[in-house]
């Protein structure tokens, strides 16, 4: 009895197929189908048509994986659309990392000042924390 795929040999295998389909990417991106619709109506996908169904090619699916990649870092759409379009434009890899540097310093500096926000009140709390409790030992006796 032959042994089923492993998801890791599953993932390899995709990586050597022509085409994909909805259902294909969404099972490996673990995605609705509804998600990847909005990447296509956003213009960040953009699969061939025959008939009513969605050929996406690996170009596709590597733009997915990216578009994913971006938005686990916290980048909105509009900078990963950015980014892709340049390697569109361009198919040398050098302006495309350069945006991807800058998109993502940008994106540093702002989590930096939020977890120094998120200290702050942290701090705050812990102080009131303990005011309270003061309060409370006084009231008690």
């Amino acid at each position: 009895m032959p042994k089923p795929a492993s998801p890791s040999s599953a993932t390899a295998s995709n990586h050597r197929r022509e085409t994909f389909t909805i259902t294909d990417l969404a099972d490996e991106f673990a995605l609705t189908t509804r998600a990847i619709r909005f990447y296509e109506d956003q213009g960040l996908l953009s699969p061939e048509r025959r008939g009513t169904r969605r050929i996406y090619t690996p170009r596709e699916r590597v733009r997915l994986k990216l578009i994913l990649r971006g938005k686990r870092l916290g980048m909105s759409l509009a900078d990963i659309s950015g980014i892709l379009d340049l390697y569109d434009v361009d198919h040398n890899e050098r302006p495309q990392l350069m945006k991807f540097l800058e998109v993502l310093a940008a994106r540093r500096v702002l989590l930096e000042q939020q977890r120094e926000d998120i200290d702050v009140v942290l701090e705050e709390i812990s102080t009131i924390e303990r005011d309270t409790r003061k309060r409370l030992k006084t009231s008690a006796k």
